[in-house]
């Protein structure tokens, strides 16, 4: 049975100290409030991670994660940090190919493809983020550019390694741009996902992989999200910034 995720996205917010009080509050209300076995998962920028993983041990439901990675193991890359420095201040997640990575960074598949087995080498789950903008979602081919997306980024990799990672779908055409995806718009796209996966590996491989909505979702639209077939939670931005709206659309799988 696939993994039910809600994983919070902090992107370039919060200093120290607020991060550290955010994740308290969210590990505090985890305990208390969550039914069931669904994973949690916050990806703090990189200032919070060692102290963020040290609180998370004491919640069985809750892991961290980073937003990012370098492909090269180790050298000269001012600026960059590596899978395993990541792995080594106890961090279990990292989103990779994530819309703003692709559009701000020129992030490209076949880069992502190399962060990705970066990611595996050394022990990171990886969140891979696959979508298609206003342009793209327009002109129709967009069921066309998720097939290249996963293709080139993670077709490459063993039916024993693709089990370990997740994928999330971001329509980017409907973030932060007053449009929004119905709940039908989403799960058509889930189960082409999900189709998609199942016709290159198998039935199996396909049933057992989580996919997560990244499109803006929040605590008053999450349940009818999460009750679609092939939506298996959420990758949250704007909500993670809220322990009280976070843990609202953790909770939908309580229900």
């Amino acid at each position: 049975m696939r993994k039910k995720i809600v994983a919070g996205n902090w992107k370039m917010n919060l200093d120290y100290q607020d991060g550290v009080s955010l994740f308290s509050e969210v590990v505090n209300m985890a305990k208390d409030e969550i039914v069931g076995d669904q994973q949690v998962v916050v990806c703090s920028p990189f200032i919070h991670l060692h102290s963020i993983a040290q609180l998370a041990k004491t919640a069985s439901h809750v892991a961290v994660g980073a937003q990012n990675i370098h492909q090269a193991e180790s050298g000269a890359y001012t600026g960059e940090i590596s899978a395993s420095q990541v792995k080594s201040v106890g961090a279990d997640y990292v989103i990779l190919g994530h819309s703003e990575r692709r559009a701000y960074f020129g992030e490209t598949n076949a880069l992502l493809s190399e962060k990705v087995d970066a990611a595996l080498k050394h022990g990171l789950l990886p969140i891979f983020c696959i979508g298609e903008t206003k342009e793209e979602r327009e002109s129709g081919k967009f069921f066309d550019i998720i097939k290249t997306q996963l293709t080139e980024g993670v077709f490459h990799l063993s039916k024993e390694e693709f089990a370990k990672v997740v994928l999330a779908y971001e329509p980017v055409w409907a973030i932060g741009t007053g449009l929004t995806a119905s709940p039908e718009q989403a799960q058509e796209v889930h189960a082409f996902i999900r189709a998609t996966v199942a016709a290159h590996y198998d039935q199996s491989v396909a049933d057992e992989t989580s996919i997560l909505y990244g499109g803006s979702c929040n605590p008053k639209n999450a349940g009818e999200l999460f009750a679609q077939a092939d939506i298996d939670g959420g990758l949250i931005g704007g909500a993670s910034l809220k322990s009280r709206d976070f843990l609202d659309i953790v909770k939908v799988f309580n229900k």
